[in-house]
Order: C-alpha cells, then sequence, then structure tokens
C-alpha cells in the first residue's frame, strides 16, 4: 500500500505523462520492443505502469501493456492514442517485467511469449475484490524437519534472519520434503520476505498444499496452477500482485508470480520434465527461478531424493552449498537394494526372476512394484523367430491391449484375426514388452495372498487404504506410484533395462530419478529388488544420487552438452536449415547436422561454450526477427531442449 501511495504522489507532483511506452502482444520477433502512444486525457488517471491496454497497430487493435510513462518520445511524427485501458490493475510488476526479459534473451525468445506464460488471463470480477491487508508474518514453527541434515538447522535460521542462503538438498526417505521446505518458506516470511516454492504436477500441489496450511497458518500462501479454474487463479495472482499474500505454492508457471521483497525460490524435484514449458520459448523453471533469486537476492533451495546434473553444477560452481545427511543416514533410511540380472541357474534371463517371487513371499507387508510400460501386451513378436509383429495394412506395430482384447494395430486400429509372421509363418505371438496390466495378472495368480492394484496411465492413485490384515501388492508405472501406510516393506524395480534403453541423453538421469522416487517410498528397515546390471545400479545400491550426478555431469563436460554447454536446435525446412549452416554465429559454435525431423523438416544443432551462450541466443533472436519481418516461413528454435 505504501509502495502503491508513493507512486500516486510521484505522478501527482510531475503532472499526468503524455506518452506511454507500451509492450504489444504479438508473438512475432521483430515486434519484440516497446512502442510509444499518446496518452489521452480521459484515460490519464488508469493508465499506470503495469496495467493492460488495447492499442491500434497496424490497422488493427492489440493487446499491450503499459512499461512506463514519460514526458516526451524520440518517435517522429504524430503518436496514435491509447485505444483503451482495458483494466488500471497493475498486474505486470517492474521485478517480473526484468524477468521475463531475461529469459527471452537466454532462450532466444519474446518477452510477449514470455509474459504470456507469467501473467494469467483477465477476470474482471476478481479485480473487483477491494485490497486486504498483508497477511501477517506465521508462527515460528521451528526447524524439527531439518535435523536429520548436517548444518540443515543453520539454513532455516540464516532465511529467518534476513540472508540469503543457497543449498541444494538430498532429500532423506520419509522425513517429508513438504514440511522441510514449509519450514523455510516460514523462516522467509518471519523476515519480512516472500517465497515461491514450485512442484512438479498438481497432486504433489495438493499434498502440499495441506502441509503449508498446517506450517504456516490459514490464508498466508496461495496456489497457483492452471488446473484452477481462471477465475480462481485470477484471484490468487491478483492477491498476490497488490501485496496481500507474499506466499506462492504451485507448478512451473508459479515461477513468475509477482511476489514482492522475493526472499526464497525452491523447488521440489526439479529433474522432472514437467518443468519444461512445452510453448514458447521454452523455458526450464528452474532456469527461471535460479535467475529470479539472482536477480532479487533471494535464497534458493533444490530439493529432491534424486539430483538432477543441473543441481549438480550449481553445487560444484559452488553457487550452491550441498545439504544432505551423511553417509551412515544415508545408508540407514535408504533401502536395502538387491540386484539380481535376472538369470535362473545359469540359464537366459527371465523378467521374473525367482529372487523376486521369493522377496514378494517373505516380505510380510505391502509391496511396490515398478513396471516401465502401461498397458498390457504393447509390443508383439514372433514367437519362433522374434520378427517384430506387424500390421498388413500400414506395417504399424500390432498390440493388445486386455486379456480378453484382440490382437489390433497401434496405428490404424485394424484388428488381426489371423495373424502369420512374414518371415517364417508361424502363428504363434509373444510379447518382448509387457504393461503394468498383463504382470498384474501374472502377480495375482502367483500371490493370491495379496490383494493386486495397478496404478498408471488414465488411473493413477495417489494413495491406497489396505483392509484389516490385508497385504497390498501395488504395480505402478513410473511416476504413478501411491503411498500406502507406513510404506511398502518391499520395493521391486523391474525391466530397468528398459528405461535405460531409450535414446536419449538424459536416460541415466531420468531413470535413476523414478527409481529413487520409488525407493523413497519403502518403510523404514524396508528391502528392494533391482532386475537389471549390477555395474550399471550401483548408486542405487551405494543410496548415492549426488554420486551419480557427478559422474553424469563430468560426461557432460566431455561432450559439451548442457549446463556445460549450450544447444540450440532449429527446426526448419531444408533450404532454411542448409542457410543457417552457412551462418556466422559465436567464435566457437559447432555445427551439427542438419539431420531429418519428419518428410519436410530438417534439424539443425548449434553447440557452444557456456560462456557464449547468452551471444549465440542473441544472434538466433536476431536472425528470427529478420525472418519475421521479411514475412518468411517461421522457423523452431529451442534452446537447451530437455528432450534433446
Amino acid at each position: 500500500m505504501e509502495e502503491q501511495l508513493a507512486m500516486v504522489q510521484a505522478v501527482a507532483a510531475r503532472g499526468p505523462a503524455s506518452v506511454a511506452r507500451v509492450l504489444i502482444d504479438s508473438p512475432l520477433p521483430h515486434l519484440d520492443r516497446l512502442f510509444d502512444y499518446r496518452v489521452p486525457e480521459e484515460l490519464a488517471a488508469d493508465a499506470q505502469p503495469g496495467c493492460r491496454v488495447k492499442v491500434r497497430f497496424a490497422g488493427k487493435l492489440a493487446d499491450g501493456f503499459v512499461v512506463e510513462l514519460a514526458d516526451s518520445t524520440d518517435h517522429q511524427g504524430t503518436l496514435a492514442p491509447l485505444h483503451k485501458v482495458v483494466s488500471p490493475e497493475s498486474v505486470l510488476r517492474p521485478e517480473v517485467l526484468r524477468l521475463a526479459r531475461a529469459v527471452a534473451e537466454r532462450y532466444a525468445g519474446t518477452v510477449a511469449d514470455v509474459l504470456r506464460l507469467a501473467i494469467p488471463p483477465r477476470h474482471a470480477r476478481a479485480e473487483a475484490h477491494p485490497t486486504a491487508d498483508p497477511a501477517p508474518p506465521p508462527d515460528d514453527p521451528g526447524c524439527a524437519a531439518w535435523y536429520p541434515y548436517v548444518d540443515g538447522p543453520a539454513f532455516v535460521h540464516e532465511l529467518a534472519t534476513g540472508r540469503s542462503p543457497r543449498t541444494v538438498l538430498a532429500v532423506l526417505p520419509r522425513h517429508e520434503p513438504e514440511r522441510a521446505v514449509a519450514e523455510a518458506v516460514a523462516a522467509a516470511a518471519r523476515s519480512g520476505r516472500g517465497a515461491i516454492v514450485c512442484v512438479p504436477d498438481v497432486r504433489d500441489v495438493e499434498r502440499w498444499d495441506a502441509v503449508f496450511t498446517e506450517v504456516l497458518g490459514e490464508g498466508r500462501h496461495v496456489r497457483l496452477t492452471a488446473a484452477e479454474k481462471p477465475a480462481v487463479r485470477y484471484r490468487s495472482f491478483v492477491r498476490v500482485a497488490r501485496g496481500e499474500v507474499s506466499i506462492v505454492l504451485g507448478t512451473r508457471a508459479a515461477a513468475y508470480a509477482p511476489v514482492r521483497d522475493l526472499g526464497l525460490v525452491a523447488m521440489w524435484d526439479d529433474g522432472d520434465d514437467l518443468f519444461a514449458e512445452p510453448r514458447a520459448p521454452y523455458p526450464h523453471a528452474r532456469e527461471i527461478l535460479l535467475t529470479r533469486a539472482a536477480q532479487e537476492d533471494a535464497g534458493v533451495l533444490l530439493a529432491s531424493y534424486a539430483r538432477s546434473v543441473e543441481a549438480q553444477s550449481v553445487v560444484e560452481s559452488r553457487w550452491c552449498a550441498d545439504l544432505g545427511g551423511d553417509q551412515a543416514a544415508r545408508r540407514r533410511e535408504w533401502p536395502q537394494v538387491t540386484v539380481t540380472d535376472g538369470t535362473e541357474m545359469g540359464a537366459a534371463p527371465v523378467r521374473l526372476p525367482r529372487h523376486v517371487f521369493t522377496a514378494i513371499r517373505g516380505s510380510g507387508g505391502h509391496v511396490l512394484v515398478q513396471v516401465p510400460r502401461r498397458g498390457y501386451r504393447s509390443s508383439l513378436a514372433c514367437q519362433s523367430c522374434r520378427t517384430p509383429a506387424r500390421c498388413r495394412h500400414c506395417e504399424g506395430p500390432l498390440v493388445q491391449t486386455s486379456a480378453h482384447a484382440p490382437v489390433a494395430c497401434r496405428w490404424c486400429g485394424a484388428q488381426e484375426e489371423q495373424w502369420r509372421c512374414s518371415s517364417c509363418g508361424s502363428d504363434r505371438l509373444r510379447a518382448p514388452v509387457v504393461g503394468q496390466l498383463r504382470t498384474a495378472e501374472e502377480f495375482a495368480q502367483a500371490f493370491s495372498s495379496h490383494r493386486v492394484v495397478t496404478s498408471g496411465g488414465s488411473s493413477v492413485l495417489d494413495a491406497v487404504e489396505p483392509g484389516v490384515d490385508e497385504h497390498l501388492l501395488v504395480l505402478a508405472t513410473p511416476g504413478a506410484e501411491p503411498v500406502v501406510p507406513g510404506g511398502y516393506s518391499l520395493v521391486v524395480l523391474l525391466d530397468t533395462w528398459l528405461m535405460l534403453g531409450r535414446d536419449e541423453v538424459r536416460v541415466v538421469e531420468e531413470s535413476h530419478r523414478r527409481w529413487f522416487n520409488a525407493l523413497a517410498l519403502a518403510a523404514h528397515h524396508g528391502r528392494a529388488v533391482a532386475v537389471g546390471d549390477p555395474a550399471v545400479l550401483q548408486a542405487l545400491i551405494r543410496a548415492d544420487p549426488a554420486g551419480l550426478a557427478a559422474r553424469q555431469l563430468a560426461e557432460r563436460a566431455e561432450t559439451h552438452l548442457p549446463p556445460i554447454g549450450r544447444l540450440v536446435t532449429i527446426d526448419a525446412a531444408p533450404e532454411v536449415v542448409a542457410e543457417s549452416a552457412r551462418r556466422d554465429w559465436t567464435p566457437h559454435t559447432e555445427i551439427l547436422g542438419p539431420v531429418p525431423v519428419d518428410a519436410v523438416r530438417e534439424r539443425l544443432i548449434l553447440r557452444a561454450p557456456r560462456r557464449e551462450g547468452l551471444a549465440l541466443a542473441r544472434l538466433v533472436k536476431e536472425a528470427s526477427a529478420q525472418r519475421s519481418a521479411a514475412k518468411l516461413p517461421a522457423w523452431r528454435v529451442q534452446v537447451d531442449p530437455i528432450d534433446f
């Protein structure tokens, strides 16, 4: 309130401004700049920095934001007037605009594209609410959740005293990361500062919201997710922009929340690919939060069971401290992992080895089985010669969705009632890849004493409540594992080779992230069995996610891949790609490709050292602006794509 009053008094003292500098909502790169408009007298009171306006541009009405007011202009000629002030509500805060400009520069995008992600659509009813007083600071909840971590209480104390520590936290199982983050947020709030906490999806928001309400008290934080009704989401956004609430919990879009006096940015499980924005300019929420922390001198908390390569890079650069339990605590809290390669008496490996059956029979409690693929039989092949089974009409792969469903093509849906192998003529099929539904049938037959539950695909369970004296056998796809009271006495990781078989740069990091998240659901003194190569799964055996991340980071350094280097991918027609390959980029930019993407597009990859990353992004953005101004077909540009 004092800040708004001071701004109004300053405007009154200098008299009404005659020029408004407007950022037009346009995806065209060559229009990524400010345009001056005359402020009519009748709109002078409402046309304030940060408000939404409509202006006439190129003969049409366009949306925009007033960025600043001025008394003069460098424009030669007569200025067009503002057409309309859509709302006097200041929704574009200066710190958010500065962040949007930095994100656009980092990802070779436009500020308008970033603001489209940052500011939700307007709802007039949400703005009609009178401004309330800011929420009072929460009571001191203590820092009990931080005692298991070396220097954990010291981190919370620094936040409470107004400092801005930065740390990467290796969370131990069963130690409620949501409560630890809530206590850190409360410490920042007691120092008079705000906080932003990002979690991967709405399921996490629901669970974390309950703990935040318990720790912070009612009404001291808001939720910002795309799953909320538009009016509810915008109302929460307006409350934050007005300074009524200074603590935000949400998904990736919450990283832009207009929190004032930001003291802490926190993220749970930053390696989750849900944090990567699928819309231009494709920023990652982790990079947004780290950029914001640097701009506003805020504390940083990246917490997870596993460790992303990017988180390890900020630890090794000493920008963030490494916080976690000592080696004895890790060995004590993580379940003991046994790895079997699936061989039986010297024979070929089997999918469900005897060691797994023995472990389940002797578990004496609930069992979680992680299955990499959902569905029933998601891949079929000839039983005799192992040739993949293909559709006679379109050559698509054949699948079976349930025990009673016919064999059908995944692409065209055509059913194959009398299939025969095109290579050997056999009519027998096998399933080299089995989903969790088929696995559930096999386990139900083998373990009649357990109630079999499945979770995955469109039927994801958050939690399962067992009956009295009932033992559960839960089969779930990665990321869909439900919690059970007391945790699982046994966690089984099936087909680890299948998860590692994907052709992706991040496959080792992503697979271990999903495995560590599953192991974290084990009960105290629980056990785990992983079916795979013992040499590959040593990080699980040693309970050492940080060590794995360090090794992965060293491999990235050898290949100059992110986060050590910068990658820019350009997808366009072959002639456009060929022209881009002939351009002069930064002095040390390597040009890789082109490689085909589909029938009409090719991909060019630009690889540069990290120190030249911003310069390369700037040159790519200038090239995009030149193509836009010349009305040439657009290309698709991504900086450091997560799925490269």
